[in-house]
């Protein structure tokens, strides 16, 4: 049982997203948004932070409504998992990770899953002074019965809103 509506929270973000969302390309049968930002870490604690979505993805995107509930195992194939009470959802699967540089997962996130929609995640870092220069891509194609560009604003919306709990979990001392 989903606690927390994804596809309202989807919609709300339709009206009003993010100031750092963007997204870079959008046509009715896929999207691509890409967020890019510094974070005051080095690469392998970032990606270490990344790999742990507990950590960073907010509870208010979660069909649990808990984001302890949300595990990422890095090797490829591994499943970024979401327990559910009585179940669970695989959100994606990995398909690369090079620690400290790349981690990338296939996986239609929230109400995309419900088209014939692939989609690809990456996680881009490259060292950037004391920090870290992060890129997150997320590109969308395939299949929706509303049409994938209907849901561009939000779904980069939802990304963009995970962007400060990141870069505040990678940025806590340790």
């Amino acid at each position: 049982m989903m606690r927390f509506g994804i596809c309202a929270a989807l919609a709300g973000l339709l009206l009003c997203p993010p100031a750092a969302a963007e997204v870079t390309k959008s046509d009715p049968g896929g999207f691509v948004s890409t967020h890019t930002l510094t974070i005051a870490a080095p690469p392998e604690k970032l990606w270490d932070t990344i790999a742990t979505p507990a950590l960073w993805w907010s509870k208010d995107h979660s069909y649990s409504g808990d984001s302890a509930n949300i595990s990422w195992d890095t090797r490829p194939g591994g499943c970024w998992c979401e327990t559910l009470e009585g179940g669970a959802v695989e959100h994606g699967r990995t398909l690369y990770a090079v620690r400290g540089k790349a981690l990338r997962i296939a996986g239609a996130f929230g109400p995309l899953q419900s088209g014939a929609v692939n989609a690809t995640m990456t996680f881009a870092l490259k060292p950037e002074g004391q920090g870290t220069a992060l890129t997150v891509t997320y590109v969308v194609g395939g299949y929706h019965p509303a049409g994938l560009a209907t849901f561009a604003t939000a779904v980069d919306g939802v990304i963009g809103a995970q962007m400060p709990g990141l870069k505040a979990a990678a940025e806590h001392a340790d």
